[in-house]
């Protein structure tokens, strides 16, 4: 290869990547934006006051918050486990942890609705003791909890198994307990890993569509999430609302991905 063709590669390369770049993401973005604009930011601003739309809201912050807590400790425990300790079936839990990522969101909702539905194994003895699952908030969760499980999990273990065991040996015989030495000694390390699972989970879960779509039962104004809502008004040719409640989903998935881009140069800075 000659000196200027390696001088163009990266020349064309480059352009590519920006190429496709524009294509798939700032351009259905900027299309996104455009449609929720047409008639106007105020006109924009309204359809979100619509009651709802903001059910929509509400009921999506609330089961990303719960999502995001519970999926966290989750996560620490399981990279946690993983890293740290030998054991057989390590490799299988491994692999189950993973599972969401290749099985179909649409097959998880349909499995959480064979186990709670109303024909489901255990849907009507869930029904006799007045407890709603599918077609609920509560099935909501679920189907959030299980597509996104695996980020935390999988961006704290890289991390871990880096920092090795000697730091928590050492912890334990100097007397510290299981959380302080989680706290103090192993987190604080893999404190990049830890925000950017949380960051990844919560993106995740708010623009999860296909496992909620199956479990919620599409109630407006009761179980419809924010993508769920913007299928309706689409659905309804109500194209400035769906756009602009889809520009809304856009900019706080940008919000979370400018918080990750700082978090991870601050914390370079820090860890040269």
């Amino acid at each position: 290869m000659t000196r200027q063709s390696s001088r163009i590669t990266p020349v064309v390369l480059t352009l590519l990547s920006y190429t496709i770049i524009g294509l798939l993401i700032v351009l259905p973005v900027a299309l996104i934006l455009h449609e929720a604009l047409r008639q106007g930011l105020h006109t924009a601003l309204e359809t979100l006051k619509d009651p709802e739309a903001r059910s929509a809201i509400r009921l999506t912050a609330c089961v990303t918050a719960i999502v995001t807590v519970i999926n966290t400790a989750g996560g620490i425990a399981a990279a946690w486990t993983l890293t740290k300790y030998d054991f057989r079936g390590a490799r299988l839990l491994v692999s189950l942890i993973e599972l969401p990522i290749s099985v179909s969101p649409v097959i998880a909702g349909l499995v959480w609705l064979l186990l709670f539905g109303r024909q489901g194994w255990w849907g009507n003895w869930l029904g006799h003791h007045g407890l709603h699952i599918a077609f609920a908030v509560p099935g909501i969760i679920l189907a959030a909890l299980f597509v996104t499980f695996p980020y935390v999990a999988r961006t704290l273990m890289p991390y871990m198994e880096q920092q090795g065991r000697a730091a928590e040996e050492a912890a334990f015989l100097l007397g510290a307990g299981f959380w302080k030495t989680l706290i103090h000694v192993t987190l604080p390390d893999a404190g990049w890993a830890l925000l950017s699972g949380i960051l990844l989970t919560t993106a995740r879960a708010m623009g999860e569509f296909g496992a909620v779509a199956v479990i919620s039962g599409h109630i407006p104004g009761v179980t419809e999430t924010m993508p769920l809502h913007i299928e309706t008004l689409y659905n309804g040719y109500q194209s400035v609302a769906a756009f602009a409640m889809a520009a809304l989903l856009v900019l706080v998935a940008m919000t979370t991905v400018l918080i990750r881009m700082f978090l991870e140069r601050s914390f370079r800075k820090q860890h040269p």
